[in-house]
């Protein structure tokens, strides 16, 4: 009997994918400038790292500078190697070049992923001395930050196989400034992992009798300590609101002691409390009644994201890289940046709503997530897009440039995704 064409099909399909199939695990690195320091980009390569590794790939973790410390054990806890280079100088510093462009060399790995400015110019740039079939980076922030930065970009654009930006707001604010080429640039959002990050009413009774929170109602703010978030609106906000009105702030950073002196000046006295840099945040979002957000800009920010898995309802302003998480009034309730006024009045909204207002709201948050931003989805994007670029290198009509390249390898699994 013959092949009906669907079969004839199915069978040029297996026969393609067993000769071009790769014989051992890729390999990628995943670079940014330190561990030290948890925000956003850092949690997000965190799980980046830990999702390709279950996947099957060898996978390390290269920071510019900084120990690693606990970080760096939990790395090696779930079998990613780590390493930093110590560029005590930052890119100023030639040691930490050599000490880079070494080990690239000894230990070749297939895709180098950098996230974050200055690893993005320290992966680019190595590239013209030591062979790496793929070099892609990550933008991160709406911001196109100063003209040297936006140099940086524009002169090493060419080093890059592919750029990608969490949210399209950072695409379109960088395509703005014509630091990236349209034609090598992809959008792959920030995930979160829903089965971590989930309502706990044992939590959130233990916390909040632990901080001698009964009825009160219980806000969280999540960010570094810096003028983007704009915690002075956030501060100013809180004053017009009942004082049964609670606010935790997690995050460190330079503005603290202006943000407690603003604190004590608005006679906000108990109701706000510095937690400081907190490396797992989780149990607060458990216990918190509502999550809010002031920042001036965002790319797609990661406190969000977690907030509304956790079914908080969300107050957050108006500006891009938010817009793309939110649903205003489905999810949350979206405010004009920097009007304190207009803050408070949405923040009193959610605070007068019903119990079960504020629940179906939340339970909208975490479905938006789920169906957009979850982290088995974007695992999924990275593994293709990764196996794309290795395929497109290892193409006989490709330029012959990077020739060494490994694109013969696959994770361990012997999971493979076509281009």
């Amino acid at each position: 009997a013959g092949y009906t064409f669907e079969e004839a099909i199915a069978a040029y399909e297996n026969l393609f994918d067993s000769t071009c199939a790769r014989q051992h695990p890729c390999h990628v690195a995943l670079i940014i400038p330190t561990l030290d320091r948890i925000a956003g980009a850092e949690r997000q390569v965190m799980l980046i790292a830990k999702g390709l590794r279950m996947r099957g790939w060898q996978v390390s973790v290269v920071a510019l500078s900084g120990h690693g410390g606990a970080t760096a054990a939990e790395l090696a806890a779930a079998g990613i190697a780590f390493r930093s280079i110590g560029m005590w100088k930052g890119l100023a510093d030639p040691a930490g070049w050599l000490r880079f462009i070494h080990w690239l060399r000894r230990t070749k790995p297939d895709v180098v992923h950098a996230h974050l400015a200055h690893a993005t110019w320290l992966a680019r740039w190595s590239r013209l001395f030591a062979p790496i079939p793929v070099v892609l980076d990550t933008l991160h922030s709406s911001s196109t930050g100063t003209i040297w930065r936006r140099l940086g970009y524009r002169l090493s654009h060419r080093l890059s196989d592919n750029v990608t930006t969490v949210s399209s707001a950072v695409a379109s604010s960088h395509l703005a400034v014509k630091v990236v080429n349209p034609k090598n640039l992809t959008v792959l959002h920030n995930g979160v992992d829903l089965d971590d990050w989930n309502p706990d009413m044992q939590t959130r009774a233990a916390v909040r009798r632990e901080m001698s929170i009964e009825d009160e109602f219980l806000w969280i703010a999540a960010g570094r300590l810096e003028t983007v978030k704009d915690y002075p609106t956030l501060l100013k906000a809180m004053a017009l609101l009942p004082e049964s009105a609670h606010l935790i702030i997690a995050g460190a950073g330079p503005l603290l002691s202006d943000l407690s002196q603003l604190a004590t000046q608005l006679n906000l006295g108990g109701r706000v409390c510095f937690l400081g840099f907190e490396p797992d945040v989780k149990p607060w979002f458990q216990a918190a009644d509502g999550f809010v957000l002031a920042s001036l800009w965002e790319g797609l920010p990661m406190a969000l994201l977690e907030a509304s898995a956790c079914e908080l309802p969300c107050v957050a302003t108006n500006v891009a890289g938010i817009r793309e998480v939110f649903e205003d009034g489905e999810t949350g309730l979206l405010v004009p940046a920097t009007d304190v006024s207009a803050l408070a009045r949405a923040m009193n909204t959610i605070m007068n709503a019903s119990p079960e207002e504020r629940r179906a709201m939340g339970i909208r948050a975490r479905q938006r997530i789920a169906a957009r931003f979850s982290l088995a989805s974007v695992i999924d994007q990275w593994d293709e897009l990764y196996d794309h670029l290795l395929r497109k290198k290892s193409s006989p009509i490709a330029a012959p440039d990077h020739s060494a390249s490994g694109a013969s390898c696959a994770p361990a699994t012997g999971h493979t995704r076509s281009s």
